[in-house]
Order: C-alpha cells, then sequence, then structure tokens
C-alpha cells in the first residue's frame, strides 16, 4: 500500500523525519509530496525542498520525495495511493488535522488518513518554531538534520 505525506516541509525538521521513518516501516511505500503552496513565502524552493528530503531520506528504500501542486487528493489519485500520512503534536493539530481528513474524504471517498502522534521530544517542533529559532542566531542542529542546518544559516548569512 502506498501513502503519501503532504506538506511544505519548510523546513523538515526531526519530527517529520520520525513520521517518514515510521510510516516507512508500516506501508509498502511512502511518498513524501512537497506541496507547492503559493500563500506562503517559503524559505526555500519546492526544488530545493525535494533535495533536503531526498537527502535526508537516502537510507530509506521505500520512501520517494516528488512536489504537486493542487489538491492533496488529485495528486493521491495520479500515484495510485489511498492513504494520506500525517503527523499529530498537539491537541489544535488533531482538530485542524481531523476537519481535514473530513474534507479529504468527500473530495474521494477511497481516500483513508492515518494520524501517528509525533513522539514526544518533537512534540514542540515545528518549521515555524526553527526558522524563528534560526533568524536570530539560535542553535537549531537539535531540531533538523546538518544539511538543512547549514541550507538554513546560508539562507540568513545571504539575506543580510
Amino acid at each position: 500500500m502506498i501513502a503519501i505525506y503532504p506538506g511544505s516541509f519548510d523546513p523538515i525538521t526531526f519530527g517529520h523525519l520520525d513520521i517518514i521513518d515510521r510510516g516507512a516501516k508500516l506501508f509498502d511505500s511512502v511518498i513524501v509530496a512537497v506541496l507547492s503552496n503559493p500563500s506562503k513565502k517559503p524559505l526555500f524552493s519546492v526544488e530545493q525542498r525535494v533535495e533536503q528530503i531526498r537527502y535526508c531520506t537516502s537510507h530509506l528504500a521505500n520512501v520517494k520525495v516528488d512536489s504537486f501542486t493542487g489538491l492533496t487528493v488529485d495528486y493521491a489519485k495520479l500515484r495510485d495511493a489511498k492513504v494520506l500520512l500525517r503527523g499529530l503534536r498537539v491537541l489544535s493539530d488533531f482538530e485542524k488535522e481531523l476537519q481535514m481528513a473530513h474534507t479529504n474524504s468527500t473530495l474521494w471517498t477511497e481516500i483513508e488518513t492515518v494520524f501517528l502522534a509525533t513522539a514526544k521530544e518533537y512534540s514542540f517542533l515545528s518549521s515555524s518554531v526553527v526558522k524563528e529559532i534560526a533568524q536570530f542566531g539560535g542553535a537549531i542542529d537539535h531540531l533538523v538534520p546538518a544539511n538543512i542546518v547549514r541550507d538554513i544559516c546560508n539562507y540568513y548569512q545571504n539575506k543580510t
């Protein structure tokens, strides 16, 4: 069975990678699908994020990385996937994700959403937190892989 793990992943964090690793143990194939969201202003281009994630997941043979625009369910149909993989950190995530799962099922009745509780050590972690800390020169090496630390540091050094 193929699972899609959609998101913006700007940047990918250890929390995301935990969900990918655990999802890879549950499903035959996991496609990490980087969403191109025109309403957000990301640090990294979609192409950069795809490459970053490929590097971070290269040890997982059944994980692929791709990008898409539009509706997640349309992308899932295109990839013949009937499962969406989502991570939950806190109660507010559940409310938002449950609403999205119900909405997706109205768009395609064959899609199922599987929620994985984020490991407790990552329950506070988000891409926004990483960016905020990095913007002010704080340490992020305990939040994201080394290649992402490098890319974020380069981004903020070149921005000033």
